[in-house]
């Protein structure tokens, strides 16, 4: 006799299914719902109490934990004396599993889950079902995902089993399954108990995307979102017109998100390479696009614009006059969605904006390990809290100024300037060995634009020496906010006192690497 188990949570398409198995002269042993979804649609099934003798109690905690059933999984086919055991102890094979789990991932991600809820969903008998199933895969078919459904009957309807290179992947596909669950379930408890340092990292993630290709044409790439939805995040974003994502969209995209969550007012932000190349604040969105836009209207070309207000029609038509990759927004006009469709290549993406401010922690991968830290996101680091280090104290243009310019330098590459007053960056330098050159960089744009005057330079670490204070002194600056901290600060203070500057220490660092 051939049988297959059959208890499923997910329910799609183990009607038809169930069927084409009892075609195929398989019996159907089957479970609470599963078994009375099956019966009403007219498949014959046995219960697991029959095969077992054994009632189902504590409230469906246990029913199929019995060596009737395990046995039948676990036995091996190729071994006289498993099948001697199973003929002593009436064990009758079973040939197909079909299984999928207690909805832990989707109780956990109500609002306001209790604890009880969250365990009484953790399944014990699925996943021990199927990892036995998985283990005895060369002589047991083993199905958790209804999309596997179709080529195991194409294969049975064919041959009258299935092939041994279909129950190996099947078996593999369960172990991921499998995986994937007690890693939820080990975060969700490891979370509840406030366990901050746990001795092993269990990530567990879904694919998103399969990628057209890496950074470069010779990579290969994937995009995998975290199991439990990040609301804001790009993997929450959607896409209303243009190409599939790339892998360097991808990551500018996020860079764009991550520095627009630090303004509560209209802000619109111009990402290339994951730096910023341009960032604008004011009453409207369309003006702080202008200002963006002004900030570096060279860079901007190919780049991302990401605006925390919904788009218009006047600025849509702007934005639809340069080339992009990608614009987002929480929502669009009509008429701006129209304008922006014309374009063809350009990916046009909606957020949800409402929790642009929750944090979490973030990986990064290193070859053989992974890093993993807090994000970025500071509650102490606020002007009430910072320092005038020289003897100039400064007026509130140039505290508003230096606000603004805090919130963007955390999110360029390090070693990063910013320059910007107090409604858009005018000059920014990222990424360089030393810091005098990304000063030296910032300064170059922001006298090509004619808009040094009245800037404020914001650095992400301290200074090393005072050259990078007596550059920018020279160049005009009379504001300068950074961490501090240096064993030279004095020296840097000093050259600030020198040329009539202020100097603010901040007392918090923002590398990014």
């Amino acid at each position: 006799m051939t049988r297959a188990l059959i208890s499923v949570s997910d329910k799609a398409g183990i009607v038809p299914f169930a069927q084409a198995l009892v075609a195929q002269d398989i019996e159907i042993i089957s479970t609470g719902g599963t078994k009375k979804v099956l019966e009403e649609a007219g498949v014959p099934t046995i219960s697991v109490e029959e095969v077992t003798g054994f009632p189902e109690m504590m409230d469906g905690r246990v029913k199929t934990l019995h060596p009737l059933i395990h046995g039948g999984l676990l036995g091996r086919r190729d071994l006289p004396e498993h099948m001697l055991a199973m003929e002593k102890h009436q064990i009758i094979p079973i040939d197909f599993v079909v299984v999928n789990l207690y909805p832990f991932k989707e109780t956990i991600s109500k609002k306001d889950v209790t604890l009880e809820e969250a365990i009484e969903n953790i399944d014990i008998g699925g996943p021990s079902m199927l990892r036995s199933a998985a283990k005895n895969y060369a002589s047991v078919t083993v199905l958790t995902d209804p999309a596997d459904y179709s080529n195991v009957i194409s294969e049975l309807e064919e041959t009258g089993a299935t092939t041994l290179k279909t129950r190996q992947a099947l078996a593999a596909k369960v172990f991921r399954h499998t995986a994937s669950y007690d890693a939820l379930i080990a975060n969700y408890l490891t979370a509840s108990v406030g366990e901050a340092e746990p001795e092993k990292l269990t990530l567990t993630y879904d694919l998103k995307q399969k990628l057209r290709y890496g950074e470069n044409g010779h990579q290969v790439a994937n995009f995998y979102q975290e199991a439990l939805i990040v609301p804001f995040s790009i993997a929450n974003a959607h896409q209303l017109h243009g190409k599939e994502l790339s892998y360097n969209n991808i990551k500018d995209a996020d860079a764009a998100i991550r520095i627009i969550r630090e303004f509560d007012e209209p802000a619109v932000v111009a990402v290339k390479h994951m730096n910023p190349c341009g960032v604008g604040i004011a009453e409207t969105i369309e003006e702080a696009f202008d200002r963006c836009y002004a900030a570096d209207s060279i860079s901007i070309f190919g780049g991302i614009v990401v605006a925390n207000r919904p788009l218009d029609i006047v600025t849509a038509e702007k934005l639809s006059k340069m080339f992009l990759e990608i614009v987002l927004a929480p929502s669009y006009t009509e008429e701006a969605l129209a304008i922006l469709s014309k374009k063809k290549n350009i990916r046009i993406m909606t957020l949800d904006f409402s929790t642009a401010k929750v944090g979490g922690k973030e990986v990064v991968s290193v070859l053989g390990g992974i890093l993993e830290q807090t994000q970025d996101i500071s509650t102490e680091d606020i002007p009430a809290n910072w320092e005038v280090m020289t003897d100039r104290k400064p007026t509130e243009e140039e505290m508003n100024a230096m606000d603004f310019a805090w919130k963007i330098v955390k999110h360029v590459k390090s070693n990063a300037i910013v320059l910007a007053n107090s409604k858009q960056t005018v000059g920014i330098g990222a990424g360089q060995m030393n810091r005098v050159g990304s000063v030296k960089i910032a300064i170059d744009q922001a006298e090509a634009s004619n808009a040094i005057e009245g800037a404020v330079l914001a650095s992400d670490a301290f200074f090393p020496m005072n050259d990078s204070v007596e550059f920018a002194a020279q160049h005009g600056i009379k504001a300068i906010i950074q961490p501090g901290g240096s064993i030279k600060d004095k020296d840097s203070i000093e050259m600030a006192n020198k040329y009539g500057m202020t100097m603010i220490k901040t007392g918090v660092r923002h590398f990014r690497h």
